[in-house]
């Protein structure tokens, strides 16, 4: 069987809700345990036999990606070819797929992996390959449990049991519907297309009847696609007991580089940091950048990243976090449950502190007011010493001379 895979990577006009970080860089680019989100996407595809290209596409200009592509082409080049498609506006999640299929089906691939960009998973692909040839339906769909209480942020599924056929599919219900959601990851037959250009048709009939509607153009899976694909029978979904997140926020980003740096601690120890004589103290799983400096007296972990050209002083204590580009962290500050951004400097004996994460709820609020959350420190950004910044979010370029508590820093 021959395979093609997509990644959908979005464009300027969404990520908002990963600001003030996406100000710097787009979310999809965002470095999670040492990569860019979409690494990890290219390191599984990387694994399963008969892929022959990975498509990126999106509505970003082609120069944002032009580096990661070369770093990703020396990486995995001789497993397959990769290359950007731009949109030329947001033509929606499947909109954009249906644009380009002369491209997709170049080749003749048999099958099509349609991944969103905004997850961290274990990408269970073969496992989904594997399951997609014992039924006759057009599209397999990556599905995973989440506690009751947080079902209504997803794609929710109704499956047949024994079989996994998905016999209704409701995009962010408002009423609870099932606790099994679709993770953003789908095999598809080739055979899409068709159904596809059906929900085209069917989308522009309805616009011209109703042209006041607010209804748009734009293409979606969720809505327009799989919706019909189950109520054709022909969507079945494969469960996987692995871990999954949805990279939405900044917050998201903390517990996904968990999950990862948890990963590699099986499947690829190398990767990450030790306790070794005379260096720091390494707690759980920690990734520490081959340029980063970290005092022999510092204590990391766990679930630490720790970027390039990174200099951290004796006595600093950093756990749960992700230490970007040129950052300074000086001596016996501390770092919890935080992000701090690309050139920020922290002084002696500075507490930076955020709220753990809970279940897929990254942001809690009381009144209106953000009261928990990761503490994010954008690009730039000096905070003084023996300064307590805790669940805020400051923006880059910023100088805190003072302690901040449950605030977004302007």
């Amino acid at each position: 069987m021959t395979f093609k895979a997509i990644i959908l990577v979005g464009g300027p006009s969404r990520g908002t809700r990963f600001r003030p970080l996406s100000l710097d860089c787009p979310k999809t680019l965002f470095p999670v345990a040492g990569h860019p989100v979409i690494w990890h996407h290219l390191e599984a595809l990387s694994r399963v036999d008969g892929l022959r290209e990975v498509l990126l596409i999106g509505f970003f200009e082609a120069s944002v990606f032009e580096n990661f592509l070369f770093d990703a082409t020396r990486k995995f080049g001789d497993k397959f070819h990769i290359r950007y498609l731009r949109e030329y506006r947001a033509l929606g999640t499947a909109g954009g797929i249906y644009h380009f299929r002369d491209e997709i089906q170049r080749g003749d691939p048999q099958h099509l992996f349609v991944l969103n960009a905004d997850v961290a998973c274990s990408f269970p692909l073969n496992e989904m390959m594997n399951f997609h040839t014992t039924h006759r339906g057009l599209c397999t769909i990556l599905g995973t449990k989440v506690p009751p209480e947080d079902a209504h942020r997803f794609g929710c599924l109704v499956a047949k049991p024994g079989s996994n056929e998905v016999l209704h599919y409701v995009e962010k219900p408002e009423s609870f519907i099932s606790d099994l959601i679709s993770c953003g990851i789908y095999l598809f037959d080739v055979a899409i297309f068709n159904t596809m250009k059906e929900a085209t048709q069917n989308k522009a009939s309805q616009i011209a009847l109703d042209p006041y509607t607010d209804n748009d153009d734009k293409l979606q899976l969720e809505q327009d696609l799989l919706r019909s694909l189950a109520e054709l029978r022909k969507l079945y979904v494969f469960e996987t007991k692995d871990f999954w997140r949805q990279i939405k926020t900044p917050s998201s980003a903390v517990p996904a580089n968990a999950l990862y740096l948890e990963q590699y601690a099986k499947t690829f120890p190398e990767r990450l940091a030790k306790s070794e004589s005379g260096g720091p103290q390494i707690v759980g799983a920690v990734y520490i950048h081959p340029t980063a400096v970290v005092d022999p007296r510092a204590k990391i972990g766990p679930n630490v990243t720790i970027g390039p050209r990174v200099v951290i002083g004796k006595g600093v204590r950093i756990k749960d976090s992700i230490i970007l580009d040129n950052v300074e962290i000086k001596n016996f500050a501390c770092v919890l449950h935080s992000i701090i951004g690309w050139d920020s400097k922290i002084g002696t004996w500075t507490r930076i502190e955020g709220t753990p994460v809970i279940n897929h709820q990254t942001i809690i609020t009381h009144n209106g007011v953000k009261v928990q959350s990761i503490a994010i420190l954008s690009k730039d950004v000096t905070v003084k010493d023996e300064v307590v910044i805790r669940n805020c979010t400051v923006l880059p370029h910023k100088e805190l001379k003072s302690s901040c508590h449950n605030e977004i820093l302007m």
